[in-house]
């Protein structure tokens, strides 16, 4: 049984490669439950292959390492073992699925985690989903809607911090839930994120810029260059970003940029 302090998620010297090509080179983080750590990097750095990873996408190898959720190593499991699991992977891109709508997506997902023979746990669900949907200001008619089809960038991540909030995960990796949404999307889905993600849930913030993070205070902030974390340190290391930019950084440590 886990101890209270445990990490609800570990990684330990993890690599990752696409393909022959190595893009992420030994990262090693301890996340605690309510915990929010924050991963900022310019493009190519491999921030969305290390995202993939964690999730067990197939195109994305692990070369090296370990990944453990709530104590397990879940390194060798499925993406959708993971998700059983309580691990949660928020797309940067979430994908239109013509002819399924939100609500029977999201019964067949919480469906998927229930045991054989345990069909009468989701009577509930309606009831729920209506729930979790005012808490995060989403129109009910929504739930009748083919998932992401026609949906805005922000109606798009909304309806993923929804997703979240039915699968109640331990861990959330946000892979840039603020790419592409104006300020005032950005500002609900920042929302909808505090909403969900309380004292037992784990969070991995992955972003380019810190105006997300002013919405979602980080507990944590890493900066990952050149498929690394080369720097840790509190909310104010996201302002030091913002002001200075990551080539100081690099220059420092005499790093160059690798597309990932």
């Amino acid at each position: 049984m886990s101890q209270p302090d445990a990490p609800v998620f570990e990684i330990r010297d993890l690599q990752v490669a696409i393909g022959d090509r190595p893009v992420v080179q030994g990262v090693t983080l301890q996340v605690r439950p309510g915990e929010k750590h924050a991963l900022m990097g310019p493009n190519g750095s491999g921030k969305s292959t290390l995202a993939n990873a964690l999730a067990g996408h197939p195109g994305y190898r692990v070369t090296g390492g370990r990944i453990f959720l709530r104590g397990e190593d879940v390194t060798g499991l499925a993406p959708d073992e993971r998700s059983r699991r309580g691990l949660f992977l928020a797309f940067q891109y979430p994908v239109a699925v013509p002819g399924v709508t939100v609500g029977n997506f999201l019964r067949a997902a919480l469906m998927a985690r229930q045991p054989k023979g345990a069909e009468g746990a989701l009577k509930d669900f309606r009831k729920t989903l209506k729930a979790r949907m005012g808490l995060l200001g989403i129109d009910p008619a929504f739930a009748g809607r083919y998932l992401n089809d026609g949906f805005s960038g922000g109606e798009k991540k909304r309806i993923e911090i929804l997703q979240m909030a039915m699968l109640d995960p331990a861990m959330a990796v946000l892979d840039e839930t603020d790419s592409g949404l104006d300020i005032d999307a950005l500002q609900t889905v920042a929302a909808g994120v505090n909403a969900v993600c309380g004292a037992s849930v784990g969070v991995l913030l992955i972003t380019h810029y810190q105006r997300l993070l002013n919405y979602i205070t980080p507990t944590h902030v890493h900066v990952f260059i050149g498929g690394r974390i080369v720097r840790s340190g509190g909310p104010g290391l996201a302002l030091e970003l913002e002001a200075k930019g990551y080539e100081p950084i690099e220059r420092e440590l005499g790093l160059d940029r690798k597309p990932a």
